[in-house]
């Protein structure tokens, strides 16, 4: 073998590397975050405050199937998928708006 002629594993290296990279930077965080909301999603319970993807507020009154019956003003329900909820908003302190001061 020639000084000229590369092992052949040696130039697989560099895109291991790579996939390392975005394995610890992208993949694994995304894996992780998805983790959590599924738990958040499967712990919900009757009574809890939530924020949905439109970014409607309501307060969960019941469970039909996969689908969630929020509560969104008095004497208005609307039947949204468990997965359309973003987060928890039970914190009122987390969903006031920031006002600045002058």
């Amino acid at each position: 073998m020639s000084p000229a002629q590369a092992n052949p594993i040696m130039s697989l290296v560099p895109i291991i590397a790579i996939f390392l990279i975005f394995y610890f930077l992208i993949i694994r965080p995304q894996q992780k975050q998805q983790r959590e909301h599924q738990q958040m999603l499967d712990a919900l319970n009757k009574g809890d405050r939530v924020l949905t993807n439109g970014g409607l507020y309501g307060t969960i009154v019941g469970f039909r199937g996969s689908d969630v019956e929020l509560k969104i003003a008095e004497n208005v329900k609307v039947l949204v998928a468990r997965t359309a909820i973003t987060r928890l908003a039970n914190d009122t302190t987390s969903t006031a708006p920031a006002v600045a001061a002058s």
